[in-house]
């Protein structure tokens, strides 16, 4: 299936924070598999949203309605703050790259641990969170059963905390969107035949002791991929166009066997040992339509 794409006056628009299972990396393989033609845009997981600044930049989002949710209050905090205030946010942003050091980010670190933190304002939340990802170990987002941000700093020499360009430019592409601090299960309140929802969800974890979950302070293991697979089908009876990115492993293949199953190629980086990155296989699902 071929993606008409409108590159007049193009302009790459992208993530302003890294994220763990990002779809930077795979877009070549993902654009040809979603719909040629539909309404509205649905990233009910949307972390860095990778695939909604790739469509934005593409053009094929002009006059249509988008939303971009997710669970994560810090991370949706942000991207509000990136549509509306990115001024103040990068003023703010160089001045915790001027001070950054391993005690000035453990420092920062613990402010979820105050009593009061949502006190300190939606933009320097959002100063805070900008700051860690891109001074964390690898750009990981993992909280502790608390939901205290718990990431040890990472070993960068001059990390990119303050993108000026990237953020303006995300900033721009954010102008329409709405976007909600909400379960991906909400989606089912908004969606309308022929609109398209791409699903990114907390991967199932390839063996018992590789899983990366805690991505908010809920799990996401075989209770919670079963639920997210019954809103699937709900989503394809309504005749909406879904795509789902998940592990390639027998239980989500197994579970979404009566789909479109297709095998693409990533990069994993999030090994701690060399020797443990390198290709691996995934899966794209897509709805019957």
């Amino acid at each position: 299936m071929t993606v008409a794409i409108n590159q007049t006056n193009f302009t790459k628009y992208q993530p302003f924070v890294k994220w763990v299972g990002g779809k930077r990396g795979l877009l070549s393989q993902i654009i040809p598999l979603i719909p040629k033609e539909f309404n509205n845009y649905f990233e009910p997981f949307v972390g860095g949203g990778a695939l909604f600044f790739e469509l934005y930049s593409l053009g094929l989002l002009k006059d249509k309605n988008v939303y971009l949710f997710d669970i994560n209050t810090e991370l949706i905090n942000t991207y509000n703050v990136v549509k509306n205030n990115p001024t103040e946010l990068i003023k703010n942003l160089k001045e915790f790259k001027a001070k950054h050091s391993k005690e000035f980010y453990y420092d920062v670190r613990a402010w979820d641990r105050e009593e009061g933190f949502s006190k300190r304002g939606d933009t320097l939340r959002a100063t805070r969170f900008i700051y860690l990802n891109k001074t964390c170990f690898n750009g990981l987002y993992r909280v502790n059963s608390k939901g205290y941000y718990n990431v040890p700093i990472g070993s960068y020499k001059n990390p990119n905390i303050c993108d000026e360009l990237v953020i303006y430019n995300a900033s721009e592409a954010l102008q329409k969107a709405t976007i909600l601090n909400a379960s991906y299960k909400d989606v089912i309140l908004h969606v309308k035949k022929n609109d398209f929802v791409y699903f990114d969800p907390p991967y199932y974890p390839l063996t018992p002791t590789s899983s990366f979950t805690s991505y908010s302070e809920f799990n996401f293991l075989d209770k919670e991929q079963i639920e997210l697979f019954e809103v699937f089908k709900k989503l394809n009876k309504k005749d909406v166009f879904v795509v789902h990115s998940n592990s390639d492993t027998e239980f989500i293949k197994n579970l979404y066997g009566e789909f479109h199953i297709e095998e693409i190629q990533a990069n994993r980086f999030i090994n701690s040992k060399s020797s443990g990155r390198g290709k691996i296989s995934e899966i794209l699902v897509r709805s019957c339509l």
